[in-house]
């Protein structure tokens, strides 16, 4: 590990094997805090890498309770730290695809970055977040949507909880999060706060074997698909990568203004989540058919962007979301 931490130090990159070795040791309760610390702390100043995350991830999922889903399930998890404290799109995205016949294995977490997680808001909507790992797996089999509380599936944060804590910003565990599904998904839609993440996550993930993945980060900021800017998309679709630009223009969105989906604290965001799958038009639901459009594409029922958005437009105005919903609360 001396050696490993040296190497950071020295901003000299880790390959995937010397990452493995790191997480494997640090993830198992085998190093101090004082050299988690500094690992930690020349991996953030050096910057990480495809291979740093993906030795990260794979020993991650490795060590969580693991969930088995079908092949065609996927995952919508953003790495949050935008700072736009936006309504929980990714999360209604989620939930409207499974309404939609997607099978979604949600992974997420209580707010961090924000006012409001989507542990926090699923809580609201009185879907349940502590299911265990067969509960999920028949949730998903029986109402397309099962969600994964992070801590109650990676009992190895434990060990760099106090650590993370103590240093206080973020570390490369707010970028493993996000790709560390439980249920090992082969297709995810990822947001990144950084466009510079865009092709160091399709690399991670494309080191992980995943089959398709969309990796994206809007041009007014967001680590969502913005139905107000154009969005920067990397592809990552049997191994080949691809970047692209979502232009709303061209899908002929007409939004307001941003202050539209700014969020508030769960009981607001989870109003606003019912209000939209009750069949209100407004931009919060314009943006969550956006982002749901990509979870389409990435689990091969629609052909673009404007064919996933038109699908899921008249899907969510019919009213018909908040039926699906309430299959899914307790």
């Amino acid at each position: 590990m001396d050696k490993i931490i040296e190497k950071l130090k020295n901003k000299q990159n880790l390959n995937f094997d010397e990452s493995k070795s790191a997480f494997e040791n640090i993830m198992s309760g085998k190093i101090k805090e004082d050299k988690i610390h500094n690992f930690l702390i020349y991996s953030s100043a050096k910057g990480e890498t495809s291979d740093e995350i993906a030795g990260g991830v794979y020993v991650l999922r490795n060590k969580a309770n693991k969930v088995n889903v079908p092949d065609d399930t996927i995952d919508t998890c953003g790495t949050g730290g935008d700072g736009k404290n936006t309504l929980n799109i990714s999360t209604a995205a989620a939930l409207l695809l499974s309404s939609y016949g997607v099978k979604i294995a949600k992974h997420g977490n209580k707010s961090v970055s924000s006012k409001c997680g989507s542990a926090d808001v699923l809580e609201k909507l009185n879907i349940n977040i502590n299911l265990g790992p067969k509960e999920v797996e028949s949730s998903i089999n029986k109402n397309n949507f099962g969600f994964m509380f992070a801590p109650g599936y990676h009992s190895a944060m434990k060990y760099v909880g106090p650590v993370r804590k103590k240093i206080g910003k973020r570390t490369i565990f707010n970028l493993i999060g996000p790709l560390s599904s439980p249920a090992n998904v082969k297709r995810q839609v990822v947001g990144v706060f950084d466009k510079k993440l865009l092709k160091i996550f399709a690399e991670a993930l494309k080191n992980l074997n995943l089959k398709k993945a969309m990796i994206v980060n809007s041009q007014d900021g967001l680590d969502e698909i913005s139905p107000y800017a154009n969005t920067n998309i990397v592809e990552l679709f049997n191994g080949e990568i691809k970047e692209t630009i979502i232009s709303p223009n061209d899908l002929g969105i007409k939004a307001g203004k941003f202050e539209n989906i700014i969020g508030k604290g769960p009981d607001y965001n989870s109003e606003k989540v019912k209000e939209i799958f009750k069949g209100k038009d407004n931009d919060f639901s314009i943006a969550v058919c956006l982002n749901a459009a990509a979870g389409l594409i990435v689990a091969d029922k629609a052909s673009s962007f404007k064919d996933g958005y038109i699908k899921l437009r008249d899907h969510i105005l019919s009213g018909k979301v908040m039926s699906h919903i309430s299959k899914l609360q307790t």
